[in-house]
């Protein structure tokens, strides 16, 4: 019980002794019983720990690549199948990837929001899949590396019912095998 009370007060101490810089990190400073002088411990900020964490190395050829690399998905509008030209240029993006990665293959998944019924939006995803399938086919992808599946209403990434989530739902996603 001792032990657990004096840890906690040199604790406090030792947090008492921080400073905040100008640039948003901070430095704790500890002096030493002993008397041998103090010591300093730079803590990184949130901001410090994103940066570092996008320079990781991503293995080439994977899902984590495409989606850190190039991104993985396209949005639709509402009740269409229609490639916007954001659209089209991530999928440009995607066909160079593929022509890099010879041996990876995909899957598109088409995704609708939760209104229509259940066969609507499985026909729907499906002709979304399709777009993506046929407009990647069309810029020199070999059509035996993509296959579709429609989820419908069935995944969504954002399960309010709300405009905001239904624009994420509307998608298709490529997922490497």
């Amino acid at each position: 019980m001792r032990f657990k009370l004096i840890s906690t007060i040199i604790f406090g101490l030792a947090l008492s002794g921080c400073e905040t810089s100008s640039d948003g990190s901070r430095t704790i400073e500890n002096s030493a019983a002993s008397g041998s002088g103090s010591t300093k411990v730079s803590v990184l900020k949130s901001s410090d720990v994103k940066t570092r964490r996008s320079d990781l190395v991503v293995p080439p050829g994977t899902q984590e690549d495409l989606v850190v690399n190039v991104g993985d998905r396209v949005f639709f509008s509402t009740d269409s199948f229609q490639l916007s030209a954001g659209s089209r240029a991530v999928l440009e993006k995607q066909a160079k990837w593929l022509a890099q990665n010879l041996g990876a293959t995909f899957s598109v998944e088409g995704h609708a929001d939760e209104r229509g019924t259940r066969e609507y939006n499985l026909a729907l995803g499906e002709r979304r899949a399709a777009a993506v399938r046929d407009y990647l086919v069309a810029l020199g992808v070999n059509p035996n590396r993509i296959q579709t599946i429609s989820f419908g209403k069935e995944r969504p990434v954002d399960p309010r019912s709300l405009g905001e989530a239904w624009s994420k739902n509307r998608r298709s996603v490529s997922v490497v095998k």
